[in-house]
């Protein structure tokens, strides 16, 4: 009998996530008995809020535990649309509003609902590892805008046009942004939107860490600009790093009527879904809003604590150079000077040192690495002085 060894194109094309692979391998090793200092995951180290893990057991309970909505339970989907109208992008209905199983599916379900084989889409790097990929899982084709650090890991107007071509489809804009915890102000993104808006093109917008902000820095969302940017943004989100709630996989979307209910019929044939008692842990959330941003509130403080901490520490290694990044929970230091190439990097400091890093070839940045501060101050100081003695043997 044939032996059938062939993939599909499309496995053939994706790569591994970086970011699970090098968690994944300081998990092994922490399994085998190292002391490994993971600065890999962009995972809280905070439990889920009480009130909300609470909302979930009670929903379990009340046997609400069947098949919902494909695009989530109404209830959910008309908090996040009355959320979304007081950001300032008026009219916006529950119908305009999808839960999907994870920012990461909702970020896949925007793309696919839009890009055809062929498309392009202009992703500014540094990106998250995953845009890529899914474009190329959509037939799409990734266009990368690199900033660096002397830019401030922001692309400018003027680059986006320039990037532009009659096959491009949507560009991806990631603020705040992993790797880099970096910050688009209003006026950037006004900026970029109207470029986008001329081109006829749509954002993505991805907004998964809107509320981890630093140094009273503001967000804004490209879809509260005016009407004509509502009609051509994706907002993507979630609650995974807001409310510590990675493991429950709860993602959001909201978009032109058109563009949701094709999000939603895409979903309705894949996932069906999100986990149904899992939305009631969400929908607490969105319900006891003072509450929840009371326990984001101190997650901040003690992220800020670390972010401080973490950065004085790398500008404080010979041949790092690294920027104040004001969201997320991430630091982006440049390494070029040290000689070594971001890959063989975090290959040898985790071997030798047992720190976890993850390069930045996979965020399309080479000669930097990513650092996650959503970790404990312990871990943060042991790493340092491994950090420190590591770079210094080079």
């Amino acid at each position: 009998m044939t032996q059938l060894t062939k993939l599909s194109t499309w496995a053939n094309n994706i790569a591994p996530s970086p970011t699970l692979a090098v968690d994944a391998k300081a998990k092994e090793l922490k399994a085998a008995g190292e002391d490994v200092c993971g600065f890999g995951a962009g995972e809280p180290d905070f439990d889920t809020p009480e009130f909300i893990k609470e909302a979930c057991i009670q929903a379990i309970q009340e046997g609400k535990t069947k098949y919902a909505p494909a695009p989530g339970i109404p209830a959910l989907r008309e908090a996040l649309a009355e959320k979304y109208r007081n950001q300032g992008v008026d009219g916006t209905t529950a119908a305009q509003c999808v839960v999907s199983p994870g920012g990461k599916y909702s970020c896949y379900l925007a793309i696919l609902a839009v890009i055809s084989p062929g498309d392009e889409v202009v992703i500014p790097a540094p990106y998250w590892v995953s845009y890529p990929e899914m474009v190329k899982l959509a037939g799409g084709i990734p266009k990368t805008i690199f900033a660096g650090l002397e830019d401030g890991f922001k692309i400018t107007p003027e680059q986006l046009r320039k990037a532009i071509t009659p096959k491009t489809r949507m560009v991806i804009i990631n603020s705040p942004s992993n790797p880099t915890g970096a910050i688009y102000s209003a006026e950037e993104l006004q900026a970029l939107t109207e470029v986008a808006l001329e081109a006829g093109i749509y954002i993505m917008s991805d907004e998964i860490y809107e509320y981890l902000l630093y140094d009273g820095v503001k967000h804004a969302s490209p879809a509260s600009f005016s009407k004509e940017a509502a009609d051509a943004v994706i907002t993507v989100a979630g609650f995974s790093k807001t409310f510590s709630m990675t493991g429950w996989r709860l993602g959001t979307l909201m978009a032109p009527l058109s563009v949701a209910k094709a999000v939603a019929n895409l979903q309705s044939q894949t996932s069906s879904n999100a986990t149904t008692f899992a939305q009631y842990g969400a929908l607490a959330a969105m319900q006891n809003w003072d509450q929840s941003m009371a326990a984001v509130n101190g997650m901040l403080e003690v992220f800020d604590r670390r972010r401080n901490r973490l950065l004085a520490g790398l500008q404080g290694i010979d041949g790092v150079e690294c920027a104040r990044a004001q969201g997320a929970f991430y630091l982006f230091p440049n390494i070029e000077k040290l000689g070594l190439s971001a890959a063989d990097f975090a290959a040898r400091i985790l071997e030798e040192e047992k720190v976890a890093v993850v390069p930045g070839e996979g965020f399309g940045a080479p000669g930097y690495i990513r650092l996650s501060y959503a970790t404990s101050d312990e871990v943060i100081e042991k790493g340092l002085g491994r950090l420190s003695k590591f770079c210094a043997n080079l």
